[in-house]
């Protein structure tokens, strides 16, 4: 029996592990291996970290905790969970099964992108979500923001910050006149021509009527998805702009009780840095309940 399985080994499931090891508390990660950033060559705006490839960030976390004797790293992919009068089980794709009295669910979350040729290939390349992730590396060369929905209005303020940009409303918006006045106002560019492709080297956009928009960088909001464990357990749900994401309090304990969540899974928006943050309050809300007894709510 371990005192906290954590299902999900990236930035944020890592950060809560740190805390509960060095806690000397028996600490299980099982791991799938697939971080939401896998895609990117390169992560910014990590303090100490800025411009290291992702994939080596983990792997020295990775490193590091695996020097603490109470830790237990499994690689695999946890397919089920269910609550026991002493705790949780949760099972392997592989058919193991492990028991622990807390459950941290850091498993991140998918994103789903419009359907729209070509979008996929240049995910974490040069389609991104986060301009503050990406944006500095595009040298405020041209820019645009493909609509998706509602959340693509505020992208579409924000992103000149680093380029003249256009928003590619693709029939996922409309807007009224003060929002096109405000946009007016901040130098972006609105095409309202339906998006058929996007090809090149960097982001080239093919609209419907013929004409191309050759970009350095596009940007769009996806809608995002937490994996299935969170429903198994009957976890409370919260609906953001983003998607969904697992609904949780102060210290990131989720409305099961000895369940918590941390990372994209449990927040609208994030990053490796937030992600780490959230890890190690939800460490933090493991260890009281540990010591304290279990919250009754989330």
């Amino acid at each position: 029996m371990f005192d906290v399985i954590i299902v999900g080994g990236g930035y944020a499931g890592m950060s809560a592990a740190l805390p509960l090891a060095r806690a000397r508390r028996k600490v299980l990660v099982i791991d799938s291996g697939l971080r939401r950033n896998r895609f990117a060559d390169a992560a910014h705006g990590v303090l100490a970290q800025d411009g290291r490839p992702p994939g080596e960030i983990a792997a020295e976390g990775k490193r590091q905790l695996l020097l603490y004797p109470d830790l237990t790293w499994r690689d695999g992919e946890a397919v089920s969970t269910s609550r026991l009068d002493d705790g949780f089980a949760v099972g392997t794709a592989d058919g193991d099964q492990f028991r622990g009295r807390l459950l941290i669910l850091a498993t991140g979350v998918s994103d789903t992108l419009p359907d729209v040729p070509g979008l996929k290939e240049r995910w974490g390349r040069s389609v991104f979500h986060c301009p503050y992730c990406h944006g500095y590396e595009l040298n405020r060369g041209v820019l645009g923001v493909l609509a998706s929905g509602p959340m693509s209005l505020h992208q579409a303020q924000l992103i000149p910050e680093w380029g003249p940009t256009t928003l590619f409303t693709n029939g996922a918006l409309t807007l009224d006149q003060e929002q096109q006045q405000d946009l007016a106002r901040r130098g972006v560019t609105v095409e309202t021509e339906a998006v058929v492709a996007v090809s090149g080297d960097r982001a080239t956009v093919a609209l419907k009527d013929g004409r191309e928009k050759e970009l350095v960088g596009l940007f769009v909001a996806t809608e995002i998805v937490p994996g299935p464990l969170a429903e198994q357990l009957g976890c409370k749900l919260e609906s953001t702009p983003m998607g969904t994401i697992i609904a949780t309090d102060e210290v990131k304990a989720t409305s099961v009780p000895g369940v918590f969540a941390c990372g994209d899974t449990a927040r609208a928006a994030g990053n490796v840095t937030l992600a780490m943050a959230d890890g190690t309050m939800a460490a933090m809300g493991a260890h009281r309940a540990l010591l304290f007894g279990l919250p009754e709510s989330g």
